[in-house]
This record gives structure tokens, C-alpha cells and sequence, in this order.
């Protein structure tokens, strides 16, 4: 090939003309560019010369019947220049990049390079490639005709037909789940492909209805329980038996997984905890399943579980008559710390009770001694700092008619004096595991959190327990004990919920593994899977919380005459922050009155928007 000022080449599939030479590199000029080219990166299309790249991009070459000259050239390989020439006759150099462009276009011929021969499809291959053509073209018109139908519903016009326009709105549904980041019907439609606009065309079009969670599948969550297999409980040796103990596992009324229960003997507090671990050893496959979940996901709907049900029926406490626990035997100090710790595998013989019901009973002999840990180990950790804020909480739930539709409940969780009892309990297994796994070298898992900044002049009522909730910094997840601030504690773990949280499984496997003679994880090992599973656990707590969010909203959207009381928690300028608290929610108001700490108002819900999870919560006054 040898390359002329003017010649016409193809450079990476454009027209370009070489306008000048310089060694052994030529300048050539694309539309809206010039570039600087070796030989070896063109492919000469007409020796020209041609007027220039303008001049070849407007000339116009007449339709020819390629199916006529395939024919002509059946059975041979013939040269562009040749088709060309049956083609068209004579054309200005300047047509020839038309004329290559038709031919690759053309279902009747193969194109390479322009100094290669062509290959010459047969009719059957033709036809073939003619009728995809034909197919995309149907489908580009369909989408057309789709886009226009979506844009008049988005603007509340008569659009977008179910049925028929479900399989169009499939790629929308998965970027409202989170499962795509792109849209084709939403970028067609010109509307900006967000999960928010993803969620509002759902609902606009109607293929969604408003109780439509995405929270959980944005965040990777299922809204199933895991099914991973287990592996059976096998009867294992060196197991205490504690039947004779009457231990109790309290929860709220709608705990379905009871995993700890809790008795006193003697001068001892025994903790009793689930042992999945027995057979959801590291690195099986229920093991991996549980650190990709990280949590078992509670939401109002229900609880999608971290480990498949099975674990429910060998594990959870008090659901048959006998239970399998790991147990936590604590003896204290005269001043209430803890002394000694023990670990046992144990079978334990387990009563169920609701926080309304333990609290009724607090004064049983078998109850009250409970209570009195419980007392002494609130002024402990007060006297070392622990901070406590007490702010109003809801449960919601989800039920469905036989139709279908939702109903929703928001009920205020109930300040029990049971639920204070249990808390402790669980905050002293938790310090008694960090501290014998530390005296023993295990490598652990501990929690830790830095001292908050609680302003001296905290203000009374919930206004100083919102004060007190915005001074607390992050919790910390690694393998070196630091202090807890927080709960006033030294050294501090998670061990009570195995059956619900990852890390907490696997402090059981490490507890397992030393109390049976085993080698436990290394702490390289172990700081990989509390990573894992405590980022799987942060996305887990955020579904939970936007799902939560959700079903408030939804029930507000259907009581348009809902009214509650808001308190007055904070003020920043013209802003006031609100408390509403039967929702559990706060909310920023510019107040037409200036409203002291404290102070109460009553304010109703409007400008609910589910797919942007927005609210204004108005005065009723105003």
C-alpha cells in the first residue's frame, strides 16, 4: 500500500483523508479532528485524491441491488473495486467511502479490509441476517413506542398497558431492587436512571403497588430465610447437665428465636446461650451463608433468618424440653464485677416468659435474684461512666388479608422492667466471654467505643436523651479489648444472639474450638470474617431501618387524617428538630413560634413520597 496526499483511508472504522507526511508517520483528517498515523493503522480505500473529509462525508451514492450482484459474484471472492464497479460505474473517489459503507451494511456481503476480498453470503445466510435486522428494527419501534407511553404516564396521562408492557418494565424493576445500575426503558424514556425514579415509574405505571419493599434487595438482602442445610446436633461428650436449674428465656411478646435464657445457683449467675456452633463449624457451607447475610434481617413483614430453620428446632432455647447451650457460669466480686468465668457445653431445662410476665413475677424466688444482679450491675457501670438514653422505639408488623393487602401495625415498645433485667445479663455474659477469652489467649472478638462528648448543660426530658444519642461515637469491631464507654465497661463481646448475629457464631466457634482442645481461628484469619460479616450486619441494620421507614409511610399515605404529638428536642436557628414519638421519627420544622425545649405540639403528615422516603411533618396550627 502506498499512501498519496488525498487518499481516502479507514481509520478504526471513519473516513480519513491523509492531508500530509512526515517520516514515517502520516497526518490524516477525520471529521472534527485531525490524528498522526502510522501505515500499519489505515487501510487504503481509494489512492483519490479526494476534495477532503467534508466532501466525502456528503457524497451521495444511488442504491444498487446487492441481492443481484451476489448473484453475478456467487461462488467467487471478489474485490471492492469490482462490486463498486457492477454496482455504480465510475464513482468520484470522494463516493467511495459510501459506497464500502453500503456494502458492509449489506446483508449480502462480508467486508474486511478494503485491499482484502469480499465474501459472497448465500441466500439462506442473507435472509437470515435480513430477518434479525427486520427484528431489531420491530423491537427499536416497539421500545420507541414504549418510551412515549412511559413519558405520558410519568406526566399522569393515559400510558404505559399492563400486561402487555411488563416485559419493558423488568429492566426498571431491577435497578429498583439494586440488582442493575442501568435501565434501558428509563434511559429510552429519558428519564435519569436512579433507583428513586426507578421505584416512582413502578408505582406510577402501576406493576408496583405501594407496599413494595426494595429496601432489603438494595442492600443485598433476601427476604427469605436462609436455606442452607445443617448438619444434625450430634451427642457430644463432656456436656454439663442443668436440668435441675429452672432457667428462663425473656423476650418481648413477638420473638420467635428465643437464643438465651438465664437462671442464678447459689452465688453463681449461669447464662445460657444457643449453640449453633455445635455444627455451623467455620467455613461450612451454612458458616458462609451466615457471614454473607451477617444478621438475621427483621423487618415488618418478618424475619429472614441468617440460619436455615432447622436451627430453630436443635438450637433455640425452650422451644422443646430440653435445650443445647453453651453456658456462661459468672461468679462476682463483693462489688459486683466479675470474679470468675466458666464455659461449658450444657443441657438446660428452659421456661419461656414476655417481659410483662418476668416483670410481673420479678418478686419469685427464682426471679428475684435476677433483678438484684441486674440493680447492681446498672450502678456499676454508672459509677464508670456508662451512658443510657432513653428514647421511645416502635415495633412494626405486617399482616396481609386473604386478598393480599397489608395491614399495619405501629405499636410503642413498652418500658419493662424485665427488659432492663435481661439487658444486663446479656451485658455481663458479654464481658464475662471478652475476659475469659482474653485470660485464655483466644484470639476474639471484641467491642469497643470511645467516651461521647455529652455537653455539661444537657437539657431535661427527651430533648437530653437526643442530646445524649448524638454525642455517642461509632462502635469499634476488632481483635485487641479496649473499653466499651458507653456501657462503662473494660472489655466487652457479643456472644448472646448466635442464632441472629454472625460475629456472635463466631465467638462461639472460638469458644468451641478451646474448650474442646481444638486449635481456635488465628487472628488474621478471624479479622477476615469479622470484617465480612460486619459489613454484611452494617447493610443489614440499614434495610431494616429504611424498611421500617417504608411501612410508615405507607400507613401514613392510607390515614391522610393522622394526627400525633411531636416534641421539641433541638433547636438550630430557625430549625427545630421534632420528635415524633409514636412514629419513632424526628423532623426538621422552621416553627412560626419559638417553642422552648421540651415543648409539645401536634403535627400531621404531609407530602408522603415512598420512593424518595420523604415526609414534612406540618403543625397542626399551621
Amino acid at each position: 500500500m502506498s499512501l498519496k496526499e488525498f487518499s481516502l483511508v479507514i481509520y478504526k472504522l471513519r473516513p480519513a483523508v491523509v492531508t500530509s507526511r512526515e517520516g514515517d508517520k502520516y497526518e490524516i483528517s477525520l471529521e472534527g479532528e485531525t490524528k498522526k498515523v502510522r501505515e500499519k493503522d489505515v487501510s487504503l480505500l481509494h489512492p483519490g485524491p479526494v476534495k477532503g473529509i467534508k466532501a466525502v462525508l456528503e457524497a451521495l451514492v444511488p442504491q444498487a441491488d446487492m441481492k443481484e450482484a451476489a448473484e453475478f459474484f456467487s461462488g467467487e471472492s471478489p474485490l471492492f473495486s469490482e462490486v463498486a464497479e457492477l454496482l455504480w460505474g465510475n464513482l468520484p473517489p470522494e463516493a467511495a467511502w459510501g459506497a464500502w459503507k453500503a456494502l458492509a451494511e449489506s446483508p449480502w456481503f462480508e467486508t474486511g479490509s478494503p485491499d482484502e476480498p469480499l465474501r459472497v453470503r448465500g441466500a439462506e445466510e442473507a435472509s437470515a441476517i435480513l430477518q434479525k435486522a427486520q427484528a431489531r428494527q420491530e423491537e427499536a419501534a416497539e421500545r420507541e413506542a414504549f418510551a412515549s407511553r412511559l413519558r405520558a404516564t410519568m406526566a399522569g396521562k393515559a400510558g404505559v398497558e399492563l400486561p402487555e408492557d411488563g416485559k419493558f418494565l423488568q429492566d426498571i424493576e431491577a435497578l429498583a431492587l439494586g440488582k442493575s445500575d442501568k435501565s434501558r426503558g428509563l434511559k429510552d424514556a429519558g428519564i435519569p436512571e436512579t433507583q428513586e425514579n426507578a421505584h416512582r415509574s413502578l408505582l406510577k405505571t402501576g406493576y408496583w403497588t405501594i407496599d413494595k419493599n426494595p429496601w432489603p434487595s438494595r442492600h443485598g438482602h433476601s427476604l427469605a430465610t436462609s436455606t442452607v442445610p445443617l448438619d444434625p446436633p450430634a451427642e457430644e461428650e463432656g456436656v454439663l447437665d442443668l436440668t435441675n436449674l429452672e432457667s428462663f428465656a425473656i423476650d418481648n411478646e413477638w420473638s420467635t428465636d428465643p437464643d438465651d435464657a438465664v437462671c442464678v445457683d447459689g452465688d453463681a449467675l449461669w447464662v445460657h446461650i444457643a449453640d449453633p456452633a455445635a455444627t455451623v463449624t467455620p467455613d461450612s457451607p451454612a458458616d458462609r451463608d451466615a457471614r454473607a447475610r451477617g444478621a438475621t434481617l427483621y423487618v415488618p413483614e418478618g424475619a429472614a433468618r441468617m440460619l436455615g430453620d432447622t436451627a430453630l428446632q436443635w438450637y433455640a432455647l425452650g422451644l422443646t424440653p430440653v435445650s443445647r447451650s453453651l453456658s456462661f457460669r459468672i461468679t462476682f466480686t463483693d462489688s459486683g464485677a466479675v470474679d470468675t468465668v466458666e464455659v461449658k457445653k450444657t443441657r438446660v431445662r428452659v421456661t419461656r416468659l414476655t417481659y410483662a410476665e418476668a416483670t410481673a413475677r420479678s418478686g419469685d424466688a427464682a426471679l428475684a435474684p435476677l433483678f438484684a444482679i441486674a440493680e447492681r450491675n446498672i450502678r456499676r457501670r454508672e459509677a464508670a461512666g456508662a451512658v443510657s438514653i432513653e428514647l421511645p422505639e416502635v415495633h412494626l408488623s405486617v399482616s396481609r388479608d386473604e386478598a393480599g393487602n397489608p395491614a399495619i401495625s405501629i405499636e410503642p415498645v413498652k418500658d419493662e422492667k424485665a427488659a432492663d433485667m435481661v439487658r444486663e445479663m446479656m451485658l455481663l455474659a458479654g464481658e464475662a466471654a471478652a475476659r475469659f477469652a482474653f485470660k485464655n489467649k483466644i484470639p476474639f472478638q471484641y467491642v469497643s467505643q470511645e467516651s461521647p462528648d455529652i455537653p455539661k448543660d444537657l437539657p431535661e426530658g427527651l430533648a437530653g436523651e437526643y442530646r445524649k444519642r448524638r454525642a455517642m461515637k461509632s462502635r469499634k469491631v476488632g481483635t485487641i479489648p479496649a473499653d466499651h464507654a458507653g456501657l462503662g465497661l473494660g472489655m466487652y463481646s457479643q456472644v448472646t444472639s448466635p442464632l441472629r448475629r454472625y460475629g456472635d457464631l463466631i465467638a462461639h466457634q472460638q469458644l468451641r474450638a478451646f474448650i474442646e482442645g481444638r486449635q481456635p481461628m488465628d487472628e488474621d484469619e478471624l479479622l477476615m470474617r469479622i470484617a465480612a460479616g460486619d459489613g454484611s450486619a452494617r447493610e443489614c441494620t440499614l434495610a431494616e431501618r429504611e424498611s421500617n421507614l417504608h411501612w410508615i409511610l405507607v400507613y401514613l399515605q392510607a390515614h391522610p387524617d393522622w394526627r400525633g404529638k411531636a416534641t421539641v428536642v433541638d433547636k438550630n436557628g430557625a430549625l427545630s428538630t421534632l420528635l415524633v414519638s409514636e412514629l419513632a421519627q424526628e423532623a426538621k420544622i422552621a416553627l412560626k413560634t419559638d417553642l422552648p425545649l421540651n415543648a409539645e405540639i401536634t403535627v400531621r403528615a404531609g407530602n408522603v413520597d415512598i420512593p424518595s422516603q420523604r415526609i414534612a411533618f406540618i403543625p397542626e396550627e399551621e
